[in-house]
């Protein structure tokens, strides 16, 4: 007989449906084989599936037994078709019967035991199952939450592949997981683990922050070791504006195929925070491999990417960030499949300002030789720092300082004003495509919302002058300016923000080495 049994494959962050057929007849030579470009994974699924039906009381005629995947010319990948095979084998077997089968989708991996472990990518399947019209979807317990999230599609959580058998046979009563993602979701936004108060002192540098959230602008801190660098960027997504809806399924979808979610997670609710070790390869950074992981870039889509001590960072790792801050998407090409995956995110860096790492310090001398200082900071080229706009040095702050300063600032109070800047941000680009924050204004829009008067063009003039200013540094000193206005509800730069700005553009002045 033969029989029919429906399931997904993952491709990129989207599933494609998978035809399971299953033909057992007595023809010889007695085998069991599975087609259709199965992966390693796939074609082990055979020793998984055999022993789970055994174990549960299914004798397994000497048959020959063939599984297809159908469309057979796309690679399977991943342990998801074990629970669908075991299905087919018994309905074609005729050990079971089940007349709505095509009403569903089947994902899960067994156990020897029969036991239904958790897969990744259940958001991006459910959302095709949905997509296609099934009226249910049977997944691991573990992924149930994450699944449910899709509405209008029927979504069961199982353990064990007796559960499914016998729903499907009318003897056991399965009932389908409901999760009301928007209360879970706006009730769950801002829980976070680092607040802006526990930093005492620094204050230029939080507001250095804020401006940098306000705006998206990238940010590098440079300081000595120990000053609080990676603590303050651990407290960045609690300044940033609350995920969307939209923004939370999208970021969902992408670590459920990483397979980075914890058990019964349904939605991200926080802006991601990824901190990737300076050893980390290219592939892992950017994503790829022979079956498609997303990469760090990926992966705080929405969110921080934090590179602690840059310079210490492979020059061809650094150099892969470029395109991606620039288009804020990644085409990820190898010989197999060519993606086109979102990563849109804030870049954080921090760096110590010298080989020993104490230049500039108000107490340690210092030991490097000028030329020592400029080959570390040429570590990182230039074409990269064109992508940082907010550039500042961290100092330590001294002990007695430290013991006497009170509470900082709350995040939640600085993540009011932030949001109130990004309103204006996005009425004033709403018709504009691909720009939502100033960081994204080209040239053109510079010349027309970042104005400058008589004043204020002179003061950046002299400025530019006297500092020695790179050519890059004019740019992103508008854009920061622009930030500051809308801070503060100005509809003008006035001279004072513009101030401001160009204190942000420590690693641009001519006399850093000296």
């Amino acid at each position: 007989m033969l029989a029919k049994v429906y399931s997904a494959t993952l491709q990129g962050l989207n599933a494609l449906p998978v035809m399971i057929e299953v033909s057992a007849t007595n023809n010889a030579p007695i085998r069991f084989s599975i087609v259709g470009l199965p992966d390693n994974a796939v074609r082990e699924s055979q020793d998984r599936v055999l022993s789970a039906l055994h174990v549960n009381g299914y004798r397994i005629p000497q048959k020959q037994i063939v599984v297809n995947l159908a469309p057979a010319d796309v690679r399977k990948e991943g342990s998801g078709f074990d629970l669908p095979i075991a299905i087919g084998i018994l309905l074609s077997l005729e050990l079971i019967h089940a007349e709505d089968i095509s009403k569903y989708m089947f994902v899960g991996e067994l156990g020897l035991d029969g036991t239904i472990q958790p897969i990744k990518g259940g958001l991006s399947i459910a959302i095709k199952a949905r997509e296609l019209g099934y009226e249910g979807l049977f997944v691991p317990m573990a992924n149930v939450r994450e699944a449910a999230v899709v509405n209008r599609l029927k979504v069961y959580g199982v353990n064990h592949i007796n559960e499914v058998l016998g729903f499907l046979g009318g003897t056991t009563m399965l009932y389908s997981t409901e999760v009301d993602t928007r209360r879970e979701f706006f009730d769950s936004q801002h829980n976070f683990d680092f607040d802006f108060e526990d930093v005492k002192g620094q204050e230029n540098v939080k507001r250095a922050f804020e401006v940098a959230a306000a705006g998206g602008h990238n940010l590098i801190l440079i300081g000595s070791p120990g000053c609080g660098k990676s603590m303050m960027a651990k407290r960045l997504p609690s300044i940033l504006p609350p995920l969307s809806l939209a923004e939370s399924l999208e970021t969902t979808q992408i670590h459920s195929i990483a397979g980075k979610l914890s058990n019964n997670t349904s939605l991200i609710s926080v802006r991601p925070f990824r901190a990737p070790h300076h050893t980390i390869s290219d592939v892992a950074l950017v994503g790829g491999g022979s079956v498609f992981m997303p990469g760090e870039i990926c992966l705080s889509h929405n969110g921080v990417l934090f590179l602690d001590e840059l310079p210490e960072f492979s020059r061809s790792v650094l150099e892969t960030l470029r395109q991606p801050l620039e288009d804020r998407v990644i085409t990820i090409s190898r010989s197999r499949y060519s993606l086109t995956i979102p990563c849109s995110f804030m870049l954080v860096a921090s760096m110590n300002p010298c080989p020993c790492g104490y230049h500039n310090h108000p107490t340690r001398k210092c030991v490097c030789t000028p030329t020592q200082i400029q080959r570390y900071m040429n570590k990182i080229s230039g074409p990269l720092m064109d992508r940082i706009d907010i550039q500042v040095e961290v100092e330590s702050v001294p002990f007695e300082d430290m013991a006497k300063a009170p509470k900082g600032e709350p995040s939640a109070m600085i993540m009011e004003r932030v949001v109130r800047s990004r309103r204006i941000q996005e009425d004033r680009y709403s018709q504009i495509k691909g720009v939502h924050c100033n960081a994204q204004m080209s040239s053109s829009l510079l010349q027309k919302y970042a104005a400058l008067d008589a004043d204020c063009m002179n003061m950046l003039r002299n400025a530019m002058t006297k500092l020695n200013l790179s050519a890059r540094a004019y740019d992103r000193i508008l854009r920061v300016a622009r930030t500051i206005a809308d801070l503060e509800g100005s509809q003008q730069i006035q001279s004072y923000h513009l101030a401001e700005a160009i204190g942000y553009r420590s690693l641009d002045r001519g006399d850093w080495t000296e």
